[in-house]
């Protein structure tokens, strides 16, 4: 089994900045991508960032020019850097992986962490 353990979440102010980070623990896996996706109550879990080993990005059109996603694949870790932040990016954001394991997909996903912007 493979382990994502979220922080940096908090309270923000709007236009203020938070970087959550993510790794990945467990034994004998390698991961292809990382992402962040974040969810409100009664609503579906949407993705906000992704990143492939290779480096190669995708943003939700909301997320991009002021989000910035990254990864440390020595520490299987991946970052999200939240800049310019507003009340409508509050919610729970959490953090996914899907690699290999023992020669078998895996997917994983971390406990969330909350991101609440006001003043």
């Amino acid at each position: 089994q493979v382990q994502l353990v979220e922080s940096g979440g908090g309270l923000v102010q709007p236009g203020g900045s938070l970087r959550l980070s993510c790794a990945a623990s467990g034994s004998a896996f390698s991961i292809n991508n990382m992402g962040w996706y974040r969810q409100a109550p009664g609503k579906q879990r949407e993705l906000v960032a992704v990143i492939t080993s290779g480096g190669s990005t995708n943003y939700a059109d909301s997320a991009k020019g002021r989000f910035t996603i990254s990864r440390d694949n020595a520490k299987n870790t991946v970052y999200l850097q939240m800049n310019s932040l507003r009340p409508e990016d509050t919610d729970v954001y959490y953090c996914n992986a899907f690699g290999w394991k023992l020669g078998s997909p895996f997917v994983s996903w971390g406990q969330g962490t909350q991101v609440t912007v006001s003043s």
